[in-house]
């Protein structure tokens, strides 16, 4: 009768070497990835451009561009709800960018975890 289940019967050494070196293999491509992924820039823009707000892909701001039209004194809420769609929506760019390349590099996997039978 055969053996089921199990780690002695269900692989060899060699084709466990290979896993090994193919999950290596993808965590320097993540990280490779990761880096990329920081170094770009996400712009998104509210109020019809009258905000512009520049976001690193390390999630941090590092531009907020002003209209003139968009600063009126009497209507701060205006522009501090500009300013706040705006970052938002370049926040969603970085997701965005994020998840589509992980989503390539795992091949849909949908985790670390998923996609596996066990």
């Amino acid at each position: 009768m055969a053996k089921r289940g199990g780690f002695p019967g269900g692989m060899m050494p060699g084709n466990m070497n290979n896993l090994m070196k193919q999950a290596q293999k993808m965590q320097r491509q993540m990280e490779e990835n990761q880096k990329a992924l920081e170094e770009k820039e996400f712009t998104a823009t509210a109020g019809g451009g009258a905000v512009e707000v520049t976001v690193s892909g390390k999630r941090e701001v590092t531009k907020v561009k002003l209209q003139e039209e968009a600063v009126d004194p009497d209507d701060i809420e205006m522009l501090e709800d500009l300013i706040m769609a705006a970052t938002n929506e370049a926040l969603r760019k970085v997701e965005e960018e994020t998840a589509s390349v992980m989503s390539k590099l795992t091949g849909g996997m949908g985790g670390l975890g998923g996609g596996f039978p066990f």
